[in-house]
């Protein structure tokens, strides 16, 4: 593959070269690897910058059909939008269902589009483990919101905070159960809560709904990054096309907001040294594990834990005593 050619055609706007690059960014081969690094150094520092939004929801919350009418409605105001949605895979297997763009007919054949279905491989929060390098190739490709719609609802899917700029929370009309399961933690990363299918026989308990999460959201302290009013709760209807242009509107007023009093820059900033730091952590592990020797011993380890004589915390500690006095 050559590099230079892919990057040029990736700055033209290019799908299919946007496409093979993610391919390339996705694979665990080692030589892939060594290509995907050096096409983000030659990327690197074009300037395009595209609103990154993290889009999540519980299953059957309408988030296709969200996406794609939100996309199609960005399209028609002659924004370009990638969405990156990452499906859930198997962790027996690895398998996973790519089902998005067939459930974004629609979207999909719109040429200012581009959607890009990627299993998750068990990483946690749903995220795909180079969706972040995903997220740069589409904004290199000049696409100008980035849509990221992440695996279910729970703890670990704050991780998304780390890829987006803002956090959206797709959830449908439901009662007081069905809000005491939404965690705290995906409550107070959310910048804003949709309730989605408020139209029909569910319009009236999607405005109870809408008013139940405002009055949670009331409760939760008010961020130093967040204006006024934010974060906040709104209805929408995906199939009936009603509240779109309102929650774009919300969403640009926050970012405009954050841009303006200096916290985009220092959220990316902060961003970009997790990642860092992350990628660190896997390397690591993934040279620890590399080794033979290493290898031997967590598998010695593993079977004196499953029999029964060593505790799990014990025979841990055990071996990063023994790493230690190896380094």
């Amino acid at each position: 593959m050559d590099i230079s050619d892919i990057a040029e055609k990736i700055t033209a706007g290019d799908r299919r070269a946007l496409a093979r690059a993610i391919t390339l960014v996705e694979s665990t081969r080692a030589e892939h690897r060594v290509q995907a690094l050096e096409l983000a150094d030659r990327l690197r520092g074009g300037g395009r910058q595209a609103l990154r939004i993290g889009l999540s929801g519980t299953p059957g919350v309408g988030k296709s059909t969200f996406i794609e009418s939100f996309g199609l409605m960005l399209v028609a105001q002659g924004l370009r939008v990638a969405v990156l949605a990452v499906d859930p895979s198997s962790a027996r297997s690895g398998g996973s269902i790519l089902g998005d763009k067939t459930r974004m007919e629609r979207l999909s054949r719109e040429p200012m589009a581009f959607i890009r279905p990627s299993p998750s491989q068990t990483h946690l929060g749903g995220v795909a483990r180079r969706t972040r390098e995903a997220v740069g190739l589409c904004e290199a490709a000049g696409f100008d919101v980035v849509l990221i719609e992440t695996v279910g609802v729970g703890q670990s899917e704050t991780v998304v905070a780390e890829l987006s700029d803002l956090f959206i929370l797709l959830l449908a009309p439901a009662g007081g159960d069905e809000l005491q399961g939404v965690k705290r933690g995906i409550m107070e990363m959310a910048d804003i809560i949709l309730v989605n299918k408020a139209d029909g026989d569910l319009k009236a308990a999607a405005m109870r709904t809408c008013a139940d999460y405002a009055g949670a959201l009331r409760l939760l302290r008010r961020r130093p990054q967040d204006p006024d009013g934010f974060p906040k709760a709104m209805t929408v209807s995906a199939l009936e096309l009603a509240g779109l242009e309102v929650a774009w509107a919300e969403m640009k007023t926050l970012r405009d907001w954050r841009q303006s009093h200096g916290h985009w820059d220092t959220r990316r900033a902060t961003q970009s040294r997790h990642w860092f730091e992350d990628e660190v952590r896997q390397g690591l592990l993934r040279a620890l594990t590399e080794q033979p020797k290493i290898r031997a011993a967590m598998g010695a380890m593993g079977a004196a834990v499953a029999r029964g004589e060593m505790t799990p915390d014990s025979a841990a500690a055990q071996m990063l005593r023994d790493l230690a006095a190896h380094k």
